[in-house]
């Protein structure tokens, strides 16, 4: 069967959207909206998986998340922007799916083992948490992708998916391509802790952050560990503030790395001179964010983007009904 070039990819809900999701995932989304029919997902349900025993924000920081998306070039003129829970062929496919589903491919899910290790403070030993990977195969399927932006981190993971399409076309008739990474050129982050940068762990810049929020967040980063006094010569290589000006400020990276390893600008300074510079690389982005956010833009972007891939999704669905004899 031929499928046209189709990508379907998402996000979950469960907070503010950060440098880590712009540099990692939204600015690479926005590339393929003119090279791929683009599916672009709010997965709601899969942050209620981790966040049912507090769901209550999952509705704000999805009006919030899709305003970001927005901001930083997602056109609802040539991407499908929805959210999961409003398409209901979601949870009918993935019950499908789990029929079919051996269980130790799930148990031996690197992403499953990784979130059990690093979530604290939540009980995700649940039937819904193991499982949120045939969702995923069949958030996947149901649009019939042919690709999936992915970073090398979680080719693993998508090959779960691509081993329950197999087994579905093998059961029962070819309905589905199985959907290749598209490995994404990104710039890597790490968080202000020099951590891996994440939701969870509070060490991000988020793309809503005013610029004294930023200013405050900047000034508690972790600097070169090897400089001690302020004659010292700095080592911008080691130094994840040297990093952030890489990313955010190209323009003056070549004084502040000259001034650095011959001492001639403090790690206070340096951090100030980082602070402007990203509140100037936000800027834009939050301008256009309180815009989308005025009135119901956002709503209606999502009412048209559900009536799209619900239309997609009953498609699959009557498909699959078929394949199985139902």
């Amino acid at each position: 069967m031929n499928f046209p070039p189709t990508i379907l990819s998402g996000m979950r809900p469960t907070g503010p959207l950060h440098l880590g999701h712009l540099l990692g995932a939204l600015k690479n989304w926005a590339g393929l909206q003119d090279s791929y029919r683009c599916f672009y997902m709010v997965a709601d349900w899969h942050a209620f998986f981790s966040e049912y025993e507090d769901p209550g924000m999952i509705r704000e920081y999805t009006r919030q998340s899709v305003a970001d998306w927005l901001s930083v070039g997602l056109d609802p003129e040539k991407s499908t922007i929805f959210v999961q829970s409003a398409v209901p062929e979601h949870a009918g496919l993935h019950l499908i799916l789990s029929a079919l589903t051996p269980l130790p491919w799930l148990e031996r899910c690197p992403t499953y083992k990784e979130q059990l290790r690093e979530v604290t403070g939540r009980d995700l030993l649940t039937y819904g948490f193991l499982g949120y990977p045939v969702l995923q195969a069949a958030d996947i399927m149901l649009y019939r992708a042919t690709a999936v932006p992915v970073g090398n981190d979680q080719v693993p993971h998508l090959e779960l998916s691509r081993e329950i399409v197999r087994r579905f076309n093998g059961l029962f008739r070819p309905v589905f391509p199985e959907p290749r990474p598209l490995l994404t050129e990104s710039s890597r982050i790490l968080g202000l802790d020099n951590r891996k940068m994440s939701k969870s762990y509070g060490n991000f810049i988020a793309l809503s952050d005013p610029p004294a929020e930023i200013e405050k967040k900047v000034r508690g980063m972790i600097t070169d560990t090897q400089r001690i006094r302020l004659s010292d010569p700095g080592h911008p290589e080691d130094c994840n503030v040297f990093s952030y000006h890489r990313l955010f400020n190209p323009g003056q990276l070549a004084e502040v790395e000259d001034c650095c390893r011959h001492a001639r600008l403090g790690c206070t300074d340096c951090k100030k001179c980082l602070a402007g510079a990203l509140a100037d690389y936000l800027a834009p982005i939050r301008e256009k964010r309180e815009s989308w956010l005025k009135g119901d833009r956002v709503g209606e972007v999502l009412e048209a983007g559900t009536a799209r891939a619900r239309a997609a999704a009953a498609e699959t669905i009557s498909l699959v009904r078929e394949a199985i004899k139902f």
